[in-house]
């Protein structure tokens, strides 16, 4: 499927086609919000349980209470629900409101107009100035660049700081700025999606500006809405998408939210209370009904009439149905949500989480999990910018069999280096070149005159400074034309063809022409596995492989580089199969990599660059207490196996030989893959019951077929190991060992830093993300977003469990208090003849919850029963709370036994009362209930500070 958008169309074809620009975020109309909000609220198995018990009080033959003892708590919850979600929802439309009322400058009928941004159509020509943002989905016909160019930053979209640079198509390149206001074409352009790295459309302006030849786009040739144009005087654009239709509003919506493993225990305890209910309310029914029959039609006062209506057997079980209904709190969910709130706040207010170089706060998104952090089992964490710093240093270089840098750990510094530059090595500035523009590096000029770079990637900024200092310093990018400055001297390049970076070709290239000598060359750089193996037959590629293996054991991340000169007329021939490759609007991407593959071979390998991404700081002394904590570890990461390995071990993932034992899954078959796997697995069931510590590490490719072909085998593998390394990982692959692990039932932890971890981190039972270099979209994606990594030991070991212990003191206390005051209720039955009457009145069962028994819940949100210094230093203290000590069946039957003996002491206390001093029967027993919650609420937190103290002085 596909649309086609008529560019400046006077006629607006496109207005009844497609949608205006208006956006809207909100969940509710004011039509439509009152039903739409009681059918969520009602969709609840206990709302629609609790209303229920409300419509059968409103029945006055059955009901022992005021019908307000649940209408009022009912409606009260429903009112605090609906008022957030109102709140919310308000919140999002002033937010909509700001977005659409935005001037913004359009061509109407060859004319620039002021208009509001939710006015924009589909079509229509958007004119934008230096520091506007970005209204709609836009297709660049026009920048005030005499290269075609502009830049923007779409931090707001993926989360990337670097400035990402944005070109006209071709067929628009030299139209004079007062011929823009009348251009005319067409646009065929997929449906509407989300996918913000992808745009496979095609291009036909009308006559005169072009006669119908077709021009490829793609994503470089558009601009998206909420990004912002920087450091370019004026844009012009075609409106492809509007509105909802754009790709960030497609983007748009509210993730399903997170299931806590307290949760399910609660749900789980919620479903036996109600059975218990049930059973009680048919014993107590069938003894009123008997006794009824048998005693009470004999006393004369009673005046039980002879024959009753047909229903008269359901109104003594109806009439204990509602009076035991309150064993299931009304309150619990709105107590919960309440509390759950304020420790999210705990957490956005930790100073002690703040990472003070960037000023970056801790931030809790999620406000209803907190406390699954205190049960976390499997931490499964990205490497570069998460553990180390993503701050790439270029170290150590092999360039034709010599290497450099190695005396002294510091290529920059090393004196053959330099002095191969000096002298001109042909081999060292082929080397350099390829490092200094085989990129995408933006070069720019400050005012004073200064040179700096924005780039995508940390490793292309890393090799374009180092080559900087060795004198080869790419000074400007201009559209096609690249320049570099070396030795006085001045280098020109024009740029033919750009062979983008993939997770899949793990390299890019660019096809250049020497403006000199008029010769065309590929310059390539990228993994060894995609570089070695596309080198010209002959040659002797065992150095580098080499280098590559030494570089990897110092734990340095390696890039090889590569060229190749090409004829003309091969050149030519390709780049026709090359453009048709980039017009398909079916299946593009493999299209085109199946075409850059014919290109990239015979290379001639250059070298190769070796680049240091420091640790960050405390990652190795975090892990450590973690793995204290009872916390496995798995690192996935798309480097490769000796780096990823040796950044493991120098962050305490696995103890060095002889107390750590790393056991390699590797193979390009499934044979190879299964007798790995099976020899791996054999060694780990034999070395579990043993103290050594013990980590398999496997590769991208034999994750793939242990994951097609012996799941089962790889599952009960994930099950023996603490620690695994998983190397050359793509996104994709990085989900689904999270939902391998979260399918065997454990309480799974993703971090990351990058957009190649959004998907681990959204699968991932909570999601993590570090607010690093890489930019913020895992951190927008994330239900937690830390600076650094080393504060992870802080959310876990101090807000986890102390939410924890805090939710699972709450929630049973809210179950107590419930049965407490309904079990009195029963035993007051007793002497009432098992008529279902009520011992309290129905002001007092409103103001039970609501007054009496309310303080004890919010005390609880602030209970420390150990010091967070005590916990951060023995972190095994952790253990009862990943196996659940705190609140599990065991534990609520403590309660429920609780609940029962108290509310004999209180029925007791209050007929003594009653009999001796002739007391109210409902004050007595009031007061004597509201002691005993109070009593309890101390009891058990005084018993829970004990329980943990003295674990803590067995550890010690």
């Amino acid at each position: 499927m596909k649309r086609c958008v008529y560019i400046n169309d006077d006629e607006d074809l496109s207005h009844d086609l497609y949608c205006d620009n208006r956006i809207s975020n909100t969940k509710y109309t004011l039509l439509n919000f009152l039903p739409k909000n009681l059918w969520e609220q009602f969709s609840r198995f206990m709302n629609q349980y609790f209303l229920l018990i409300a419509c059968l009080q409103l029945w006055p033959l059955i009901t022992p209470v005021n019908p307000a003892s649940t209408w009022g708590p009912l409606l009260f919850i429903f009112a605090v629900s609906a008022s957030k979600e109102a709140w919310d929802d308000y919140y999002r439309y002033l937010s909509d409101k700001k977005a659409n009322e935005k001037q913004v400058w359009v061509v109407k009928k060859g004319v620039k107009t002021h208009i509001q941004a939710q006015d924009i159509h589909v079509g229509n020509l958007v004119w934008l100035r230096e520091n506007d943002e970005v209204p709609c989905d836009l297709v660049l016909i026009g920048t005030s660049e005499p290269q075609g160019q502009c830049h923007v930053e779409t931090s707001a979209l993926d989360g990337e700081t670097d400035l990402k640079t944005r070109v006209i198509p071709s067929a628009c390149a030299g139209i004079e700025l007062e011929l823009l206001h009348k251009i005319k074409g067409v646009i065929e352009c997929p449906q509407p999606d989300k996918d913000i790295r992808r745009f496979d459309a095609n291009m036909r302006l009308f006559p005169p500006f072009i006669d119908n030849d077709v021009c490829p786009l793609t994503i470089k040739n558009t601009i998206l809405q909420s990004c912002y144009l920087r450091n370019t005087e004026w844009v012009c654009g075609v409106a492809v998408y509007a509105g909802n239709e754009t790709k960030l509003g497609m983007s748009r919506g509210v993730p399903e939210p997170k299931l806590t493993a307290m949760d399910a225990m609660i749900d789980k305890l919620t479903g036996a209370i109600f059975v218990f209910q049930i059973v009680v309310v048919i014993v107590l029914g069938i003894a009123g009904n008997f006794l009824k029959e048998t005693e009470a039609r004999k006393q004369w006062y009673v005046q039980y009439p002879n024959a009753g209506p047909w229903y008269e057997l359901l109104v003594i079980p109806l009439r204990f149905e509602l009076l035991c209904s309150i064993m299931i709190p009304i309150s619990i969910k709105v107590s919960l949500d309440l509390v759950k709130s304020i420790y999210a706040k705990f957490i956005d207010w930790d100073h002690e989480m703040i990472d003070i170089q960037t000023g970056t706060p801790s931030l809790a998104a999620n406000t209803a999990i907190s406390e699954d952090l205190g049960q976390v089992e499997y931490i499964l964490t990205d490497k570069t910018g998460t553990l180390t710093e993503n701050q790439m240093i270029f170290k150590r270089c092999c360039i034709s069999g010599t290497f450099y840098g190695n005396e002294n750990g510091d290529a920059l510094k090393d004196v053959k280096l330099l002095n191969a530059v000096s002298s001109g090595s042909p081999d060292v500035i082929r080397f350099l070149t390829v490092m200094s523009i085989c990129n995408t590096v933006i070069p720019l000029k400050s005012k004073n005159g200064g040179l700096s770079y924005k780039a995508q990637s940390q490793d292309e900024e890393a090799l374009v400074r180092a080559a900087a200092q060795l004198h080869m310093i790419f000074s400007k990018k201009n559209a096609n034309i690249l320049e570099i400055n070396f030795n006085a001297s001045l280098l020109q390049y024009e740029l033919l063809d750009t062979l983008e970076f993939t997770s899949d070709r793990k390299k890019m290239s660019i096809v250049v022409r020497d403006r000199q000598s008029g010769k065309i060359f590929l310059l390539s750089k990228g993994a060894d596995e995609a570089i070695l193996p596309c080198a010209c037959t002959g040659e002797q590629i065992r150095t580098f492989s080499e280098a590559v293996e030494q570089y990897a054991q110092l734990g340095l991340r390696t890039l090889c580089l590569a060229w190749r000169e090409l004829p003309e007329d091969k050149y030519q021939e390709w780049s026709l199969v090359f453009k048709e490759a980039n017009s398909t609007l079916v299946d593009r991407e493999w299209k085109v990599s199946e075409v850059c593959q014919r290109l990239e071979v015979d290379l001639e390998i250059l070298g190769v660059a070796a680049i240091e991404d420091r640790l960050q700081d405390g990652v190795p002394e975090t892990i450590e207490t973690l793995r204290k904590a009872g916390i496995n570890f798995w690192m996935l990461t798309g480097d490769k196996q000796n780096t990823a390995i040796q950044i493991a071990l120098s962050c305490n993932f696995v103890s060095p030989e002889p107390k750590g034992q790393l056991l390699l899954i590797n193979g390009k078959t499934e044979d190879e893959v299964c007798r790995n796997l099976e020899r791996v697995l054999l060694t780990m069931r034999i070395t579990n019951s043993e103290p050594k510590d013990v980590a398999f590490v496997i590769d991208g490719w034999a994750l793939e077929i242990a994951l097609k072909y012996h799941r089962n085998e790889f599952t009960e593998l994930s099950i023996l190991s603490k620690t695994a390394i998983c190397c050359r990982v793509t996104p994709s692959q990085k989900a689904q060992l999270v939902g391998l692990l979260k399918s065997c039932d454990y309480r799974t932890l993703a971090i990351g830093d990058g957009g190649n971890d959004v998907r681990m981190i959204q699968q991932a039972d909570i999601g993590v993300g570090i607010s690093g270099r890489e930019g913020l979209q895992a951190a927008r994606a994330a239900d937690y977003s830390i600076g650094r990594f080393r504060f992870l030991k802080r959310l876990i070991l101090v807000h986890g469990r102390y939410s924890y212990n805090r939710t699972a003191f709450l929630s049973q206390y809210c179950f107590y208090k419930s049965l407490l005051i309904c079990f009195i209720q029963i035993f007051f039955s007793f002497v009432s003849g098992v008529s279902g009457s009520s011992l309290f009145n129905s002001v007092s069962l409103m103001a039970y919850n609501v007054f009496y028994t309310s303080i004890p819940v919010l005390v609880s949100v602030l209970d420390k029963d150990l010091s967070e210094k005590t916990v951060m230093q023995h972190p095994q203290i952790l253990f009862y709370c990943q196996a659940g000590r705190l609140l599990n069946p065991s534990t609520f039957a403590g309660w429920f036994g609780r609940s029962l003996f108290h509310a004999i002491v209180v029925f007791l206390i209050t007929i003594h009362a009653y009999a001796n001093e002739k007391s109210e029967i409902e004050e007595v027993s009031m007061v004597a209930l509201s002691g005993c919650i109070w009593l309890q609420a101390f009891v058990v937190t005084i018993e829970t500070k004990n329980y943990f103290s003295s674990y803590h002085e067995f550890s010690v």
